[in-house]
Order: C-alpha cells, then sequence, then structure tokens
C-alpha cells in the first residue's frame, strides 16, 4: 500500500531523514507500520537543524515538497493565489499514485486535499481532523469549510474521518476517534497527596489560544489570598517574552517558572511531581496535555471547549473553569480547600486516561486501515 499524507505540517530535512513537530511524528510513525510506502506532501524547510522534532521512521519513504501558503495579509493572500495552481496540480498527482490518501485537517493544505480528493471517490481514504469538531464552536470560514466537505457524504466518499467527540448531525464518514501518549508498560496508581504547595502544570504553546497568561494569573490570584501554589510551564512561543515579563512585574519568579520546551521524558517527571494540569484554552481539539497528565493523576483543570466536559465527565473527574477570572479563581479554590475530594477526583482522572494506551490507540490505526 502507498500511503499519501497530505498535511500543512513544516518539516525538516537533516541528511535523509525527515522531521516534524514530535506529538506529530509519534503519531503518524504507528500509522505507518502498517503501511509499504509513504509519500509525505508538505511545506519543508532546508536550513533549519532539528530541536524538538523527531524523524519518520519507514524503509520506504518519498517526500513532495509543497509551497508554504496563508491568507493573513493582503501580500501573503497575494503571493500565496499564485501559488495555488501548482500546489493543487502536485495534490492531484500525488493522490494518483496514492493507495491511500490521509488528510491532516485543519490546515491550508488540508483545505485543498478535502477539494481535490473530491476527484478520486473509489480511493479508501482517512482524514484527521485535530481541531475541534463541535458545529457550534466559533471558527474561521476556512475551518467550517473542512469540516462541511468532509460530512458530506456526496462529495466525501470511502473515507473516515477522525475526530474527538461525538457532535449532531455527524454523517457516515465521521468516527470518534481518540489519542495517546503512554504505553501500557506505564499505568501505575499514581497517587497524589495533596500536601502543600499544590503544584500545578502548564503543557502547550505559549499563543492566545491556550492561554498561559490567563493560566499564570489564576495562580497569581490564588497566590494573593494566601494560597500555596506554584505553576510550572512548558512550552514555547509567541507569548515566552511577555510571560517572562508579567513574571518579573508581578515579582513571582518564585510562584511561575517558564521551562521552554523539553523532552517528553522530563514532561512526564512533572506531570508525577504536580496535582493540577491547567489549560485554559479557547478552542482544542483532543487536549493531549490534559490526557497526559491525567494518566498521571493530575486532576485537569479546563473550559469547556471541544470534547473537554466529556473527558472531565462534566466535572466528576476535573475542574471546568470558564473565561472571567475571578470565576475562575474561586471555583479552583473551592476544589483545593477539599483534599479528600481531590483525591477522589484525581483517581477518577487517572482510571480514565488510563483507558487510552497507545497499544490501543494502535489496534484502532490498524483496524481503520484495514477497513
Amino acid at each position: 500500500m502507498r500511503f499519501t499524507i497530505f498535511s500543512h505540517v513544516e518539516h525538516l530535512k537533516s541528511g535523509d531523514e525527515y522531521f516534524a513537530y514530535e506529538p506529530y511524528v509519534r503519531e503518524m510513525n504507528i500509522w505507518l507500520k502498517y503501511v509499504d510506502e509513504v509519500e509525505i506532501v508538505a511545506p519543508l524547510k532546508l536550513k533549519k537543524k532539528p530541536k524538538i522534532e523527531i524523524s519518520y521512521q519507514h524503509s520506504s519513504l518519498h517526500f513532495t515538497r509543497v509551497a508554504l501558503i496563508n491568507f493573513l495579509s493582503l501580500p501573503n493572500a497575494f503571493i500565496s493565489f499564485l501559488k495555488l495552481p501548482l500546489l493543487c496540480f502536485k495534490i492531484f498527482k500525488a493522490m494518483s499514485r496514492a493507495d491511500h490518501i490521509h488528510i491532516r485537517c485543519p490546515g491550508n493544505i488540508g483545505l485543498l486535499a478535502c477539494m481535490v480528493q473530491v476527484f478520486f471517490p473509489k480511493k479508501p481514504k482517512t482524514a484527521k481532523y485535530a481541531g475541534n469538531w463541535d458545529p457550534n464552536a466559533k471558527q474561521p470560514r476556512s475551518y467550517k469549510f473542512q469540516k462541511w466537505i468532509l460530512n458530506n457524504t456526496f462529495l466525501t466518499r470511502n473515507i473516515q474521518v477522525l475526530v474527538y467527540g461525538t457532535w449532531a448531525g455527524q454523517s457516515a464518514n465521521i468516527v470518534s476517534f481518540f489519542t495517546a501518549s503512554f504505553s501500557e508498560t506505564e499505568k501505575k496508581d499514581f497517587k497524589k497527596d495533596f500536601s502543600v504547595p499544590h503544584k500545578f502544570v502548564f503543557v502547550g504553546t505559549l499563543s492566545e489560544g491556550k492561554r498561559p497568561l490567563f493560566a499564570s494569573r489564576i495562580i497569581q490570584e490564588l497566590y494573593n489570598t494566601g494560597k500555596q501554589v506554584e505553576l510550572d510551564i512548558y512550552g514555547d512561543g509567541v507569548l515566552k517574552e511577555s510571560l517572562a515579563q508579567y513574571i518579573a512585574s508581578g515579582k513571582l519568579a518564585r510562584v511561575v517558572k517558564l521551562h521552554g520546551n523539553r523532552p517528553l521524558n522530563e514532561i512526564k517527571e512533572a506531570y508525577q511531581k504536580s496535582h493540577f494540569i491547567i489549560l485554559p484554552s479557547r478552542s482544542e481539539g483532543w487536549p493531549k496535555a490534559l490526557a497526559e497528565g491525567m494518566f498521571y493523576g493530575c486532576i485537569p483543570i479546563a473550559t469547556p471547549v471541544s470534547c473537554i466536559p466529556w473527558m472531565l465527565d462534566y466535572g466528576k473527574r476535573g475542574i471546568l473553569i470558564g473565561e472571567e477570572l475571578k470565576s475562575a479563581v474561586s471555583i479552583v479554590k473551592s476544589h483545593i480547600e477539599s483534599k479528600e475530594k481531590l483525591k477522589s477526583v484525581s483517581a477518577a482522572a487517572r482510571i480514565w486516561s488510563q483507558e487510552y494506551t497507545l497499544e490501543k490507540f494502535e489496534t484502532e490505526i490498524k483496524r481503520i486501515l484495514e477497513t
């Protein structure tokens, strides 16, 4: 089987190997165990050296470089528009060569691939929609269009679209799915003692969407009311400098610490030492950091977007907060004042998350490819 991936993820080349964002490649390497030949259709950088990126693992891998496009400004939109004919042609040719078409969404390359795949109704396809599938979510029109065309059984045929959560209006194309980070062998009864200081951890991109500053403000407010709390932030992004300035101006260096991007083994250690995993995002697909923290018994604190309310069993295995700071602080504060309740919520979170292991994920991937 020639398995062809269409992705907006920027790739790097070092020697004969191709690298990309670690969580994405770790997942794709599981898919690639069950295919004979791979073609990746994606943007490529040639100069940057891999840092936290990892390489694909396959003996027969081909790469088709396509242009990186965006429509965030008028000049970029004009240049991207000029690139579209060649880009669509490359996608069409790659789909012609493919035995199985795999589209990663949402993203600009995924958007174009969603349109081109219409001309290949008989070829088996999968699409991984990594964003929020909630039909009522506020999203860019391009995201809504990708969801519409993937859900449309007339335009999109012979496909399994993997989404997070179960939503009204799902067609026969849609398959509710999950993701995983850890193995069956890593499952343990990670009991937390919830002694002070209460340790919080944030893992994710330092961006407006993930709201690391809001997480920091919650911790600051708890600290100002006399609570012994600490927050460790793992990740990098455009808000790194702003967060550093906020910590310095608020004299929070002993309370909030920035660690940057760190290897997975260090993140695992952080989960084991922490009591809470906090992620007050504005939008999510399957928030992997929450599920990872829950695997280690961390109590998740998150906003009720995408499938998060279901993940947290509507408050039975986590803490749901809104976007208003005062209310969020009050909710978290009321929880940390009851140690016995924290222990039961932590246990519920751990038991649920440890159901979603890499072995289960791989079994489901294999089943999908054989369908």
